[in-house]
């Protein structure tokens, strides 16, 4: 999220992507940094343990996600 919100300042259009777990803690990282309300994909978690259809899948929601927060 630092990353992401880093570019984001720097006038780079970023989209970071977070599990479902991890979502209040990205918003939070997202406040500290500077950037309050800042949009960001959401997949369900988790990742590590997921097989190679489900991690597609997941790609598929992100890039959907991603696309809205990017074009509006």
């Amino acid at each position: 999220m630092h990353d992401a919100v880093s570019l984001e300042k720097a006038g780079v259009p970023t989209v970071a992507v977070m599990t479902s777990a991890f979502e209040d803690a990205a918003a939070l990282m997202a406040r500290v940094c500077g950037l309050p309300g800042y949009g960001f994909a959401i997949v369900g978690h988790p990742i590590s343990s997921a097989k190679d259809e489900e991690l597609a899948d997941k790609a598929r929601q992100a890039l959907v996600q991603a696309e809205r927060l990017l074009l509006g």
